[in-house]
């Protein structure tokens, strides 16, 4: 079966995981992923948090579904070769500290040259203009810089980090789109283009719920903890038996405060009217918490999130990893998935979050480092088994 993106070429200059997280997806829904790497050396990520005498458990789950393709870009020879395979190619995908590629004299302006056609995609912290564009930036500078730290956690504590990759893994999605966005162009104007996203743009971004607050609201707004809005219940409540994950949160609006009322076995306070209205719920919640509570200590998180899905309230347990790795609905939708790298054996991994019904991904182990590049340089320059000999000789290979 062919895949949606059969016949696009990627080239992954990438490392850790913003533009790997990019790539992959990419790679996932059928593009030609090539990571490009340093030989003898690969992408960092491949010894980060080693744990085992094999690549990381940091590059294997960023990298499936690609090919590895290692150049030495300091030899005339390899930056040759590395045009050749950008003249066959559709897209290159790079996050090197600013200016990096300039210097190798692999930038924008040189390589668009070579193929007119080609989008040129570029991450960076702070973007390639503005005060901070010289600025280096890892996840936590992104959800500082973008406000998603100042927007979490409890009032009596510092601006929190927040765990889910939302700096790296999520400018990683949205240049995704932004690539997909330039071929579609493509398609009409024959050219290519540059495509560039920034780690703050993207936190940014995705904090317009709390930038409206501020407008609505009249100013910086109070960090909440895991209190949405001022709804009850609207947060998480401790559930047996007593772990320190045993909890689940629960969302019940307007609508719904009947059904969440006889599922938790207290149709008698659906019309008391310290409960009845959404304001008024939210004026007693020093009541009406502990008698959700009360209902919620009587059962694990799973077993209230099941009572309350079939009466139509939205809740859900508050999964550890563990249990996410482990939990059914996500193993039946392919979610999480089980790859064989030698030598490091089987591990888990999550699968493609986007469904296609006409294109299902089908996701491969990640490569060795080096493991395509007589292939890839044979297919795209022409070298053969000789030449090939010659170039790791000499180390541009």
């Amino acid at each position: 079966m062919k895949k949606a993106l059969d016949g696009l070429r990627v080239i992954d200059m990438t490392h850790n995981q913003a533009g790997p997280a990019c790539t992959q997806i990419l790679a996932w829904l059928g593009a030609d992923v090539i990571k490009l790497e340093e030989p003898g050396k690969g992408d960092v990520a491949r010894t980060n948090m080693r744990d085992k005498d094999s690549d990381s458990l940091f590059f294997l789950i960023l990298n499936s579904s690609k090919k590895s393709l290692t150049l030495n870009l300091k030899t005339d020879e390899g930056k040759e070769l590395f045009k050749k395979v950008i003249e066959a190619s559709d897209v290159l995908v790079e996050n090197f500290s600013p200016g990096a590629l300039d210097r190798l004299g692999l930038g924008y302006d040189v390589l668009s040259k070579v193929n007119q056609k080609l989008i040129y995609a570029t991450i960076k912290g702070f973007g390639t203009y503005g005060p901070y564009s010289g600025f280096k930036s890892f996840e936590p500078i992104a959800q500082a810089m973008g406000g998603a730290m100042c927007a979490t956690g409890f009032p009596e504590n510092p601006p929190t980090y927040v765990w889910p990759a939302i700096g790296d893994s999520g400018t990683g999605m949205h240049m995704a789109i932004g690539i997909l966005a330039a071929i579609q162009q493509r398609h009409t104007t024959g050219k290519g283009q540059q495509v560039e996203v920034s780690m703050q743009d993207s936190v940014a971004n995705i904090m317009r719920i709390s930038l409206r607050d501020h407008q609505r609201l009249g100013g910086v707004q109070k960090r909440t903890g895991n209190q949405l809005g001022r709804n009850v219940p609207g947060s998480t409540y401790p559930c047996a038996p007593g772990g320190s994950n045993d909890y689940i949160y629960i969302f019940a609006q307007q609508q719904m405060w009947g059904s969440f009322a006889t599922a938790i076995g207290r149709p008698d306070i659906i019309d008391d009217p310290r409960y009845a209205t959404a304001e008024s719920r939210w004026e007693n919640r020093d009541t009406l918490n502990p008698i959700i509570e009360g209902w919620t200590l009587q059962k694990t998180k799973h077993e209230a999130m099941r009572i309350l899905g079939d009466a139509g309230v939205p809740s859900g347990a508050c999964q550890d990893t563990g249990e996410i790795l482990e939990d059914p609905h996500l193993k039946e939708r392919d979610m999480i998935l089980d790859i064989d790298y030698p030598p490091r054996g089987t591990y888990k991994t999550v699968g493609c979050p986007i469904k296609l019904s006409e294109s299902p991904a089908q996701i491969e182990r990640p490569p060795f480092l080096g493991e395509h590049t007589e292939g890839v340089l044979g297919d795209l320059c022409g070298i053969d088994k000789e030449q090939f000999s010659k170039l790791k000789k000499n180390g541009v290979v």
